[in-house]
Order: structure tokens, then sequence, then C-alpha cells
């Protein structure tokens, strides 16, 4: 069994443009190398939003060097990039961008939710890129909920967003060995995880209480396992949706400024200089 390394809790929210409450969980600029591959975590909502007349979120920004992962469980975000890339993400869907060598992007409000408020609960997932694929080509990957294989647990579900549980294969592709498993518990099942050995692990409750090895952890927190090990055991104290992480550590060098991650200063420097020349083109 993998032992518990940490529990990450988040000390304050704020907010992502006007349309985004956010806890960070953790981010690259603390512990970049204990949660390897992983960068950031941002938790947004739970919230309600009000029906507006114009779409709220966050305009046209850039990143470069890695990924990210946004799933949503309430509300809809429509993405827009420079690729060319975009779409409106539902419940249950999952939006998989690659900044890779530099992308603009921005996320609004869905035209829909907008217009009818209700609630909002989404996660975004940071996943860094291995040094020889940071300035690899853009891209984008629009993930359907009905895309996305489930398997049966005793008392629950896993979504298999990418990776494998079992037999079970996720949809999305990835630069290096990633699991991403969306897991839903009623109150009393216990389920025994496979996390690979060597794997940086995580185990994010994004509602409800669990128990592993004897440690709870509630709503917006994460236990963070041991490499050692490949399996942990877990017990839902109450109805608990989770989303466990795995992924092999990169053990490179993490440099960053704000949107921005790369190996070096010099690769920061050579970001900056690329976007204010325009290189990113615009979404």
């Amino acid at each position: 069994m993998k032992k518990i390394a940490a529990v990450l809790t988040s000390q304050s929210g704020h907010w992502v443009g006007d349309g985004f409450p956010v806890r960070s969980l953790f981010s690259y600029d603390r512990e970049a190398q204990d949660n390897s591959p992983f960068l950031l975590f941002d938790y947004a909502g739970p919230y309600n939003f009000p029906p507006a007349a114009a779409p709220r979120g966050v305009g046209q920004h850039p990143h470069r060097g890695f990924e990210t992962v946004t799933i949503a469980y309430e509300g809809e975000v429509a993405h827009r990039d420079s690729t060319g890339g975009g779409g409106i993400i539902a419940p249950g869907d999952v939006q998989w961008m690659t900044a890779a060598g530099g992308i603009i992007h921005e996320e609004f409000h869905s035209p829909a939710y907008t217009k009818t408020g209700g609630p909002f609960r989404m996660v975004q997932l940071w996943v860094n890129l291995p040094a020889r694929h940071k300035m690899a080509k853009a891209g984008y990957q629009g993930i359907a909920s009905a895309d996305i294989p489930v398997v049966e647990l005793p008392g629950g579900t896993a979504r298999v967003i990418a990776g494998a549980f079992g037999e079970a294969k996720g949809p999305a592709r990835t630069f290096s060995p990633i699991n991403l498993w969306d897991v839903r518990l009623t109150a009393g099942a216990e389920v025994t995880l496979d996390l690979p050995e060597g794997h940086t692990a995580l185990l994010a409750v994004l509602s409800g209480h669990v128990t592993v090895d004897g440690t709870g952890a509630g709503e917006a927190e994460i236990i963070r396992f041991a490499r050692e090990g490949s399996q942990a055991r877990v017990r839902a104290d109450g109805d608990s949706v989770l989303l466990v992480m795995t992924g092999e550590p990169l053990g490179e060098p993490v440099v960053g400024y704000g949107p921005f991650v790369m190996t070096s200063e010099a690769e920061i420097r050579q970001a900056i200089a690329d976007f204010n020349s325009g290189r990113f083109g615009s979404a």
C-alpha cells in the first residue's frame, strides 16, 4: 500500500477574471518536484451565478510549456484559442489544451449558461511537458462525456479521462505517462485503487469526505501519496466526488513566470519576448 505523504489544502480563494472563483490547492511555485508532472490545481466553485447579459470569464492570455486540463462538473465554458481550436464544454466534458510552444486563448461562460445562470463547478489542472516537448506544436482536444469510458466500482464508478483503469483506456492523448480518473463513490463504499509504482499520485476530494489509511480528507483537499507502493484503500464516509491523478515524475527543472513554465530563466525570457512580439498569434 502507498503511504500518505501530505494533505494539501487551500488557504484562500481568488477570482480568475470575473467567471472563475477558484481555490488553488497547489501551484508550481511550491513543491514543484513533489507534484511533478502536475503544476497547478485550481478548484472553481461550487458557486451559483445569476443570469447575465454578457458572458463572464477571462479574456485572451498566453501560455507556454505545459498543458491545461479543464473538467466540467456544473456549468458550461466556451473556449477559443490561437490554433483555431475551441468549443463548449458542458458537465462531464473535458478540455485538454496543449500550450507547448505557445498559445493564446480565452475562456468565458457559454452563451446558454450566461443566459440562465446556475450552479458552477470545474477543475483546471496544469500538466507539465517534458523539456523535449515544451516547444512542440500547440493543440486542443475537446473530449465529450460520451467518449469517456466508465468503469463500475463497488459502490461507485470511475470515468477514465486519461491513461488506463483496468482494461479501460482514456481518450486523452498525453506526452508522458498519466492517469486521470473521475471517481464517484456512495457513502460507505470501499475501493482499492491501483496506483502505479513510482508515479506521483494525488487524490483530490471535490465533494464529500474520504478516509485513507486512517487519514481523512474533505472538500477541496488533496491527498498526496508516497511514490513507493502500488495501491491505496479508499473509504467514502459520505457520497463523494474524487479526481485521481497519477503521473511519471519528469525529474527536470521547473522555472515559471505566471503563464509560462519552462526549464530555465533564459527560456522564460524568450517566452516573454516571443509573446510581446506577437509570435503566439491571437485567439
